[in-house]
């Protein structure tokens, strides 16, 4: 294994324990962790800051968004609970980082940017390194994508204000919605949303996390 990508998994480890208190779990599934160790992310990130690519911490990737911490990325892909037949909404593609992570552990993945540089950009490296269960759409995320519902977990990349409607509708009863809910520069909560076989769900604050706003028009 690449030595910055062993180094990556310990500091994943080292925060998994610091925070077990908060997050309810001692450890990642070695799945995710697997998903992590296979994923190469200085691919996915500007090359300016190629050589902080594996670091444990938030990079800039322009379009004032950023690529997430790897501990943040992990656990909330451990919240997700994904499976092998699993179909997941993934909304704010970023640099495609956080998708290629869900590729790795889902059958299909459904992907919702904004900003329509950042889509083709995340689709273009996708594609290049073989990651070929993902479809892409830009648009708002606040509205999820209808068509390809319901999901058996959607994951959202950026904090929004309050929980989107349309996110809960989509998701499956059985499913999982690990969601950033907060105003820019203030306090945010990392957000489980999960619903029942009866369609009622339970929201559990997770931990708390600093992530760019979900905007719902570009150029906001």
């Amino acid at each position: 294994m690449n030595k910055d990508i062993k180094r990556m998994l310990e500091d994943i480890e080292a925060e998994v324990r610091f925070t077990r208190d908060m997050i309810g779990r001692q450890r990642l599934g070695p799945e995710v962790m697997e998903a992590m160790a296979k994923v190469p992310r200085d691919k996915f990130v500007p090359d300016g800051v190629k050589a902080f690519a594996y670091d444990n911490g938030p990079l800039s990737i322009g379009h004032s968004q950023t690529i997430s911490q790897p501990y943040i990325v992990a656990l909330m892909t451990d919240l997700l609970q994904p499976k092998a037949d699993h179909k997941v909404l993934e909304i704010g593609t970023g640099s495609g980082y956080q998708t290629a992570v869900l590729s790795q552990l889902v059958d299909r993945v459904y992907t919702v940017e904004l900003e329509a540089a950042l889509s083709e950009s995340a689709r273009q490296h996708l594609e290049e390194l073989g990651y070929d269960n993902i479809e892409f759409r830009v648009g708002n995320g606040y509205e999820g994508w209808p068509e390809h519902a319901p999901y058996d977990g959607i994951l959202v990349t950026a904090a929004a204000p309050f929980i989107p409607e349309p996110l809960i509708e989509q998701l499956k009863p059985g499913g999982h919605l690990v969601i950033p809910v907060g105003e820019p520069h203030l306090p945010q909560n990392l957000m489980l949303v999960t619903k029942d076989q009866q369609g009622k769900t339970r929201i559990e604050e997770i931990l708390a996390v600093a992530f760019v706003p979900l905007r719902q028009n570009a150029g906001d």
